[in-house]
């Protein structure tokens, strides 16, 4: 008789623990990605560790999905792809005029601060000063990517701002490199002579003693303006159930591994909303580059 109900307890541990994995499997995967500012490489190895973070915190599969550029991050986003990313300022107010509902959660501690270097290739002879270098008229540039934040928008606009011209009147060859380490080879090797890209990418080249710094030198620093974000899809909530934006929004604050922040690098995560990023939208409409 013993033998009998050890053996029907067994049984009911095996059925309540299958109903358990049943019920992990069926909850639906968070996926998200991130703007390509880097290297393919290594935005995957920066991101894994974050994915596995926050499907601890959240209590469901998260899954880094890739993003080949800016444009592709934005439609992903729009077709429900991912639905969650980390933005930089101007992709995220496409990405949520996009997806009506959507909302910025978090921003890096640095975000609404950020700024633009403007590098040369040292044989241009341009110092750094605390002026935009008009010397630099009549040469090549380069910005990063179409709709980089860091890498066109405001390097563009500022541009305008300081010269009364638009870049390809100043300048006597505009390009797009691509994103922020390409624009930092690109000006390296004198290819462009001078570039606009994300100070973080660039000091993290110094940091790093990157064979890139030895031959380019910052010469300007654009003032600060609103940048990088992290937004969630409005139906969030309906697919995760109620309150899950919050929850997500609660663990980004929360990371405070030093490894995991220096994947974006930040020093940490605050509290953000779309209202933040409304010079992006001025900006991004005086360019046209919203529609």
């Amino acid at each position: 008789m013993l033998r009998l109900i050890g053996g029907a307890v067994t049984a009911v541990g095996l059925v309540l623990a299958t109903a358990a994995t049943a019920v992990a499997q069926d909850k639906p995967t968070l996926y998200f990605s991130a703007i390509p500012d880097d290297d393919e490489t290594r935005l995957m190895q920066r991101f894994a560790n974050v994915a596995e973070y926050l499907s601890k915190e959240l209590g469901v599969p998260v899954q880094y999905v890739p993003v080949k550029n800016y444009a592709a991050s934005v439609v992903a986003f729009r077709n429900d792809q991912i639905q969650l990313a980390w933005f930089g300022g101007l992709s995220g107010v496409q990405a949520r005029l996009a997806v009506p509902g959507s909302q910025a959660l978090a921003q890096g501690d640095e975000d609404m601060k950020f700024i633009s270097y403007f590098i040369a290739h040292e044989s241009t002879g341009l110092e750094e000063g605390e002026v935009f270098p008009k010397a630099a008229e009549g040469m090549t540039f380069t910005f990063g990517a179409q709709t980089s934040t860091s890498g066109r928008l405001f390097p563009d606009y500022y541009i305008r701002e300081e010269t009364g011209k638009a870049p390809d009147e100043f300048f006597s060859q505009v390009g797009f490199s691509g994103d922020h380490g390409q624009t930092l080879k690109v000006v390296s090797t004198g290819a462009y002579q001078i570039g606009a890209l994300n100070y973080t990418v660039y000091d993290t080249a110094v940091k790093e003693n990157a064979p890139e710094v030895a031959t380019t030198r910052v010469i300007w620093k654009t003032p600060p303006y609103p940048d990088y974000n992290w937004t969630i899809r409005g139906d969030a909530d309906a697919r995760f159930g109620e309150g899950f934006s919050d929850k997500v929004k609660a663990a980004l604050i929360g990371m405070t591994d030093p490894e995991l922040l220096a994947s974006f690098p930040r020093k940490a995560f605050v509290a953000a909303s779309n209202d933040d990023y409304g010079p992006i939208l001025d900006v991004g409409q005086k360019l046209d580059l919203l529609d």
